[in-house]
């Protein structure tokens, strides 16, 4: 499963940003999606996944009120739109694709990432004045 992020930056303090991720080769309505992140010297977290069917989304404690991911199947996209931004969520930001949305939500909500069946390369965001 290849991907492609897109959407990172520089924000200031209290902004927003929309990443997105698209696929390629890949049909993604076939996969749950979510988003991941790693800050410099930091390990890997979950942010937000989406079930195949979009009816079903997980956020982790920390974005929750501030993050919104969704699908477009039509255009072959996640998103994640990122509102009030701050210096902690500065970060290389991955998508990631799963049959399984457990297996996804596992990784956002309980911290085991697992080996998914397909990650996009990073958009870097960066949160600062």
């Amino acid at each position: 499963v290849q991907l492609q992020a897109s959407g990172g930056g520089l924000v200031q303090p209290g902004g927003s940003l929309r990443l997105s991720c698209v696929g390629s080769g890949v049909n993604l309505e076939d996969y749950a999606l979510g988003w991941f992140r790693q800050a410099p010297g930091k390990v890997r977290q979950g942010v937000a996944c989406i079930s195949r069917d979009g009816e079903a989304t997980f956020y982790r404690d920390s974005v929750k009120g501030r993050f919104t991911i969704s699908r477009d199947d039509a255009k072959n996209t996640v998103y994640l739109q990122m509102n009030y931004l701050n210096a902690q969520d500065t970060a290389v930001y991955y998508c990631a694709a799963d049959s399984s949305t457990q297996a996804l939500r596992v990784g956002v909500q309980d911290g085991a990432i697992l080996n998914y069946d397909g990650w996009g390369q990073g958009t870097l965001v960066t949160v600062s004045s």
